[in-house]
C-alpha cells in the first residue's frame, strides 16, 4: 500500500480499524481489491448493528419479565440514597428497610392508578377479592348488606406499622378507623389496661361517632398490616346505612363498658375528656 493512492490507503486503514473495534473477524484471507473491502466493512457493521439489537432486545425481554421487582429495587436505591443523603443513623436505616420490605414484599405497582383505570364492576371486584380475608374474619362484615361492605371496602387505605409503633396517640383528634387484617395490638388506658386485638377486628371508630379525642392508645405488637378508614370516608358510607351506624355504635359502647369507661350521654358538643377512639 506504500505506492497505492491516499483512498486505497485509507480504506485498508479505515478497514483495519473497524475489524479491532468491533472484534470481527474477516476469514482466513484479507479483502484486497476495493470492491471487497468496502462490502467486508459494510457486512461487519450490518453483523454488529444486528448482534447489539438482539443484546438489545434479549435484556429488555429480561427485564420485562419482572418490571414489579425492577421498579421496587429502582425505589429502594432512591430511599437508600435520601438515608445517604441526610446521614439517617443505622438503627433508622434498618427500620425503614425492614418496613420495605413488609409493606411492598420486593414488589411495587402504581395500584391507585391501575384501578383508576377500570371500570366500577372490575374494580369492585379486585377489592372485594384483595380484602376476602378481612372480611370473611370479620363479624361486622360477614352479616352485613353486600353492598355496604363493599362501598366500604372501597374507600379503605392499606397500612403497615412495625412493632412498637403507636397507631394511634391518646388525646389526638380522632380521624381514621382501623381493620386489622394481620397483627396484634395493644389498646392502652390511663389504668394502664392492656386489651389485645387481633385479626378480624377494628378500632378508632368511637372518635368517628362522637368527633372527640382519644381517649387510649394502641401500639403494634408486631408486624401489622391494617385498612384505614378516614372519617369523611366513613360518614359518607353510614349515611347511606343508617343501621350500620347503629351497629358500630353498639360495639363502640359496649368496647367503653369493656375497658372500664363510662358511656357519656349524647350532647351536641359531648366533652372531649369523655370521648374515646379506640377500643
Amino acid at each position: 500500500l506504500q505506492n497505492d493512492s491516499w483512498g486505497k490507503q485509507y480504506s485498508h486503514a479505515l478497514f483495519k480499524a473497524m475489524s479491532h473495534m468491533l472484534c470481527i473477524g474477516y476469514g482466513q484471507q484479507a479483502p484486497e481489491g476495493m470492491t471487497d473491502v468496502w462490502l467486508t466493512m459494510l457486512s461487519m457493521i450490518v453483523g454488529a448493528t444486528c448482534y447489539a439489537m438482539f443484546i438489545g432486545h434479549a435484556t429488555a425481554l429480561i427485564q420485562s419479565l419482572d418490571s414489579s421487582r425492577r421498579q421496587y429495587q429502582e425505589k429502594y436505591k432512591q430511599v437508600e440514597q435520601y438515608m445517604s443523603f441526610h446521614k439517617l443513623p443505622g438503627d433508622t436505616r434498618q427500620r425503614i428497610h425492614e418496613y420495605y420490605e413488609h409493606r411492598y414484599q420486593g414488589k411495587m405497582f402504581d395500584e391507585e392508578n391501575i384501578l383508576g383505570e377500570l371500570s366500577e364492576p372490575l374494580k369492585e371486584e379486585i377489592i372485594n377479592f384483595n380484602c376476602r380475608n378481612l372480611v370473611a374474619n370479620m363479624p361486622l362484615f360477614a352479616n352485613a348488606d353486600p353492598n355496604f361492605v363493599t362501598a366500604m371496602l372501597t374507600k379503605l387505605r392499606f397500612e403497615v406499622f412495625q412493632p412498637g409503633d403507636f397507631i394511634i396517640r391518646e388525646g389526638t383528634v380522632g380521624k381514621k378507623m382501623y381493620f386489622i387484617q394481620h397483627g396484634v395490638v395493644s389498646i392502652l388506658t390511663k389504668g394502664n389496661k392492656e386489651t389485645k386485638l387481633s385479626d378480624g377486628s377494628y378500632f378508632g371508630e368511637i372518635c368517628l361517632l362522637t368527633r372527640g379525642r382519644r381517649t387510649a392508645s394502641v401500639r403494634a405488637d408486631t408486624y401489622c398490616r391494617l385498612y384505614s378508614l378516614s372519617v369523611d370516608n366513613f360518614n359518607e358510607v353510614l349515611e347511606e346505612y343508617p343501621m350500620m351506624r347503629r351497629a358500630f355504635e353498639t360495639v363502640a359502647m359496649d368496647r367503653l363498658d369493656r375497658i372500664g369507661e363510662e358511656q357519656p350521654p349524647r350532647p351536641v358538643q359531648p366533652p372531649p375528656r369523655l370521648l374515646l377512639g379506640s377500643r
